[in-house]
């Protein structure tokens, strides 16, 4: 099962992504800003990440349809 934590983009640069599902940062979804990065893993939690609030798929996906996230606009 996959887990998803938000944290701030510049944080990025200490991700191992040998340890997440994406495989480097441009792989990584953002919020609209960019000030905000989605790190996703299965398994035990890297210890970068050790703290941050976890998600689950549910979870995210509703916090992703939010307008921090996502927009309306084509």
């Amino acid at each position: 099962m996959r887990t998803y934590v938000i944290v701030n983009s510049e944080e990025a640069s200490s991700f191992d992504f040998n340890q997440l599902v994406d495989i480097d940062e441009s792989y990584s979804r953002k919020s609209l800003d960019g000030s905000k990065i989605l790190a996703r893993f299965v398994g035990d939690t890297p210890s970068f990440l050790e703290g941050e609030t976890q998600y689950d798929q549910e979870e995210i996906l509703s916090i992703l349809s939010g307008p921090e996230w996502s927009s309306d606009e084509i």
